[in-house]
């Protein structure tokens, strides 16, 4: 698979994220069969700034950090639109990280 191909497959899945929930760069991968795929799926996300069809702010580190905050022309951007769709989000953190959790491995048909 070439890296288009692999970015393709990581947006596909990130704009499945309901409003209001969040996922992580190693969910995504273990959803894709590439596990230790993580940082992949980082380089994927920091692509596709620009595109809007990507809700990119849906994507977080493991335990909830805001690890990709500075890809979006400012510092609480991030932030800001996680808040407005209603996740509680503390020293740039999520708050209670499993009630906002998205895991496609559980919400998607298996690949």
């Amino acid at each position: 698979m070439n890296k288009n191909d692999f970015f393709d497959k990581v947006y596909d899945v990130v704009r499945q994220i309901p409003e209001g929930k969040v996922t992580s760069y190693g969910a995504i991968a273990n959803y894709l069969g590439v596990k230790k795929s993580a940082r992949l799926v980082g380089w994927a996300m920091n692509a596709s700034h620009g595109d809007n069809s990507i809700p990119a702010h849906r994507v977080v580190n493991r335990v909830g950090l805001l690890t990709g905050k500075h890809h979006f022309g400012g510092t609480k951007i991030m932030q800001q639109l996680l808040e407005n769709e209603g996740i509680l989000i503390k020293e740039n953190k999520i708050l209670n990280l499993e009630l906002y959790f998205w895991d496609p491995q559980n919400e998607l048909p298996v690949l």
